[in-house]
């Protein structure tokens, strides 16, 4: 367990940094102790603290950083660093009542960005003769609004990074730059105010308010848009595993009803990686055709043991019966959000080249490509398997045989590439009777980091069943 509180080392190490920061303080100019102008600005800054949103992150967002600029650049370093030490010990000590390791990290950092960035401000634009009627004075200023956020950042951050033992790198992704384009809005603003300090006084100030409440509300609503994504993009992840877990559960009970139907769409599944991974298909269409060669006998759940075992011969009401297992299959597996490309591929295993097959009689390229990989692999394994329906004859004469229907009932570029497999030095293809059902079931490592694996979440619509041919 990750152990959240500081060491007594860290704790004496922010104590001194402390320390420091308040006597470089003390001694600083130039501070212009304008009360009227202080007070304003303190009193938004603790407006904008009470409103503040705290990220999934565990940073604290505010508009309170606005009047922290506008204190840097109009009063000075030393007078914006007690504005941000006292917000702090108001906020977090009394209000919040934080932990105190906390308020120590936020005192040092509230005491440190302000001051570090007031006086580089006052040094550039004194040591240039810069003045508030140049421009050059108002592009400071919005640098200054972009370095004071970097330094305030860092350490806030790398403190929570520490206690929480996790990434600097992954808090700037998630709490850091989707915040940069209100932040850059921000600076915009800050440069807004400051002209129209300097044109109108305390009037403009005024202005600042009604300024920061709407920054105040954007900020939240973009916080709360982000936090609802990474909500849904959680929420969509854990459906995919209970998807995905559903689907191997009916693939199990199929497995213990029938160990050779199990047996298949493991065998299946492996050959169909293979012939697409040879035929040049992408990745994912690689794992498109695996997991839907899989799933591609899932309809056999309608048919009765008697039909599923073959124990006896088959009536032509049973054929009518199998003939409904694609269509019945795709029917279940469209179901699931991100699968309508699985279960076209399931509907369309069982059509031919010729247009006789079943159940929509489509033919040549009106099949889809990975439907006809399967085929080829469905229809080899079938005739070469020692516990199919029929007797098994040797890979040969199946290789003879599939070049014999080729063109008509399987796909002859297909057939072609899958003989060149059979041929080769991988001998194991000739025979699938070891297929580690278990192994080529493992989905869910598979598709675990997306919820729509397929980059299609278009729902499957069944066509009526159409039975052509034999």
């Amino acid at each position: 367990m990750v152990d959240d509180r500081p060491s007594k080392l860290v704790i004496l190490a922010q104590v001194a940094a402390l320390l420091v920061v308040i006597a470089i303080a003390v001694f600083a100019t130039p501070a212009d102790w304008d009360l009227p102008l202080f007070g304003i600005l303190f009193a938004f800054a603790i407006f904008s603290d009470l409103t503040a949103i705290t990220t999934t992150s565990k940073l604290k967002l505010s508009g309170g950083f606005l009047p922290m600029v506008l204190a840097m650049v109009l009063l000075g370093g030393t007078p914006a660093s007690v504005i941000g030490v006292l917000s702090v010990l108001l906020i977090d000590g009394l209000i919040q009542r934080r932990a105190p390791h906390f308020c120590l990290n936020n005192a040092l950092t509230f005491a440190t960005y302000p001051l570090l960035t007031g006086l580089a401000f006052h040094w550039v634009t004194t040591g240039a003769g810069i003045g508030e009627s140049d421009p050059a004075f108002y592009a400071l200023t919005f640098a200054a609004f972009l370095l004071a956020l970097a330094i305030n950042f860092t350490m806030v951050a790398s403190y929570t990074c520490y206690l929480d033992r996790s990434s600097f790198l992954l808090r700037v992704r998630t709490a850091l730059v989707p915040m940069l384009p209100s932040e850059l809005a921000a600076a915009l603003m800050s440069v807004g105010v400051v002209f129209l300090y300097v044109r109108v006084g305390l009037g403009g100030i005024a202005l600042f308010g009604v300024v920061l409440v709407t920054f105040q509300y954007l900020l939240g609503a973009l916080l709360l848009s982000q936090q609802r994504a990474e909500e849904l993009e959680k929420r969509s992840k854990q459906l995919a595993s209970f998807q995905v877990g559903m689907l191997s559960a009916m693939l199990r009970t199929l497995d213990l009803r029938d160990q050779m139907t199990a047996r298949h769409s493991a065998a299946v599944a492996r050959y169909s990686r293979a012939i697409a991974q040879r035929a040049g298909f992408s990745r994912q269409e690689e794992e498109l055709v695996h997991i839907a060669a899989l799933l591609h006998d899932i309809g056999k759940f309608i048919l009765p043991d008697r039909i599923l075992k073959a124990n006896v011969p088959l009536t032509d009401e049973d054929w009518m019966l199998i003939r409904r297992h694609p269509q019945q299959g795709a029917r279940v597996v469209s179901s699931l959000d991100g699968y309508g490309p699985v279960a076209e591929i399931i509907l369309a295993h069982h059509e031919r080249i010729d247009g006789k097959g079943y159940p929509r009689g489509l033919e040549g390229d009106d099949i889809p490509e990975l439907a006809r990989i399967i085929s080829v692999a469905d229809t080899y394994d079938v005739m070469t398997a020692r516990d199919s329906y029929r007797t098994p004859m040797p890979s040969h004469e199946a290789i003879r045989e599939l070049r014999r229907v080729a063109g008509k009932q399987l796909d002859a570029h297909f057939v072609e590439v899958f003989i060149e497999l059979l041929e080769g030095e991988d001998v194991s293809f000739q025979h699938a009777e070891a297929a580690d059902f278990e192994k080529e079931l493992a989905l869910e490592a598979r598709i675990e980091e997306t919820a729509s694996p397929f980059g299609n979440g278009a729902r499957f619509q069944p066509a009526p069943t159409v039975t052509v041919g034999s």
